[in-house]
């Protein structure tokens, strides 16, 4: 990588807005995937601008992280919140809006890196319009959500061929799992390059504080028996599982704590989400032992996982689960549904234990095994830092990145195509 372009790499994130707080409605695992890719890129020399959609006049339209790493959001549709299944029909918009900020900025980017079916619209058509290489990290397969959800969006068949167009086009996907690589190959097509690169986790950020310390900070009994789950509101995360298990466990009787941390708005699905498991919550008459703190800050975040015997991953589905890993490197063992990527963060009986989706009986099993025997759940723990030590760093995922994007980079160039300014076209 010689010139200052070449070293110029462009993240696109339509939906999932790196410089926006985690644990707000859309704010999840992506988020963090490419804020912390970003950020880890730009320490390795790469001058790193993350694409995101704006969503409110109040944002910032440029947000300046460190010399070398920023967020752009560009205007596509109202500037307002906009549900992702509704998203569609607003990136011919921020496809120009994009061109447009190349065009004022003087420059093209060599290479873009998308994220999740939407953003990889957008990449495909800058691949056609510029040559520019792409390479998608999917985050979720359609083909796989909707096997585990009732109602299909109409937006379905859309996603479907995206996804399918995208790893066959691609110069190269992402996979954060074996397991995720799997899926691409069984159910979206047989075609196109997929290297196996994981998430990563912030290994100084978590793991930097000792459980009771962290209960200390937190004012939580130093003898209670502590269940965590932390994330989104969603139906598909399975909070249900877990509530129904804990309230099966055998250790009900003695200092059980279950604390669902995450966040929500009233009104939006995830407020209605938070509204439904609170209401279970009453029902099984956990109320007295159950606290939903609200959006845990990435300051707090760390001490919630060390005060935690055991943190739970009840999704219906997972491409890799960066709360296991979190969870993980602060010394927490995981129960996890085994599925996707939680097939591969977690191994059982040594670093937590897996569990069928929505197997409620199994999931309250797992949880007292670990919680009957403090020893193993020490061992559990310390098992789990070194695993994310040795595979789960953001630097490692970097690095790894870094070095596909400079082998793309040296590849002959594709010839730019004659219609430099091609009409994108919507799939049907």
């Amino acid at each position: 990588m010689n010139s200052r372009t070449e070293q110029r790499i462009a993240l696109i994130s339509v939906h999932g807005d790196p410089a926006v707080e985690i644990g707000k409605e859309e704010a999840g695992g992506q988020n963090v995937y490419v804020r912390q890719v970003g950020e880890a890129l730009a320490k390795l020399g790469w001058q790193v601008e993350m694409f995101t959609r704006k969503v409110s006049a109040e944002q910032e339209t440029i947000v300046q992280h460190s010399p070398n790493c920023r967020t752009i959001r560009l205007e596509a549709g109202a500037v307002e919140f906009v549900p992702r299944d509704n998203l569609f029909g607003y990136l011919p918009e921020f496809l120009d809006n994009f061109l447009k900020f190349q065009q004022e900025n003087g420059f093209v980017y060599p290479l873009v890196h998308t994220n999740y079916w939407l953003s990889s619209w957008v990449g495909m058509q800058l691949k056609e319009i510029q040559a520019s290489k792409q390479v998608h990290t999917y985050h979720s397969l359609g083909a796989v959500k909707y096997n585990t959800i009732n109602t299909i969006p109409l937006i379905a068949t859309t996603r479907l061929a995206v996804e399918k167009q995208v790893l066959e086009t691609a110069q190269r996907i992402v996979a954060t799992s074996p397991q995720e690589e799997e899926h691409m190959r069984s159910l979206v097509s047989t075609k196109g390059s997929i290297d196996i690169i994981p998430c990563g986790t912030d290994i100084g950020q978590f793991g930097c504080v000792d459980r009771q310390a962290a209960r200390a900070e937190l004012g939580i009994d130093p003898e209670a028996k502590l269940v965590l789950y932390v994330g989104r509101f969603d139906p598909r995360k399975g909070i249900e599982t877990l509530v129904r298990a804990v309230a099966e466990s055998k250790l009900r009787s003695g200092k059980l704590q279950l604390i669902i941390g995450g966040g929500s708005r009233p009104g939006h699905s995830d407020g209605i989400e938070r509204d439904r498991i609170e209401n279970i919550v009453a029902e099984l008459g956990m109320s007295d032992f159950t606290t939903f703190p609200g959006r845990l800050s990435q300051e707090i975040l760390p001490y919630y996982y060390a005060a935690a015997d055991v943190c739970v991953v009840p999704s219906h589905y997972e491409p890799f689960g960066l709360v296991a890993i979190e969870a993980m490197a602060s010394h927490t063992p995981v129960v996890a549904s085994d599925v996707g990527g939680l097939q591969f963060t977690v191994v059982p009986e040594e670093t937590g234990l897996l569990a069928p989706p929505q197997d409620v009986a199994a999931f309250s099993a797992a949880i007292d095994r670990i919680l009957a025997n403090p020893q193993w759940r020490n061992e559990l723990g310390q098992a789990a830092r070194k695993r994310v030590e040795n595979k789960f760093s953001w630097e490692g995922v970097a690095s790894e990145l870094a070095q596909l994007y400079t082998q793309l980079l040296q590849e002959k160039a594709e010839e730019i195509p004659e219609e430099t300014h091609k009409e994108p076209v919507l799939a049907s």
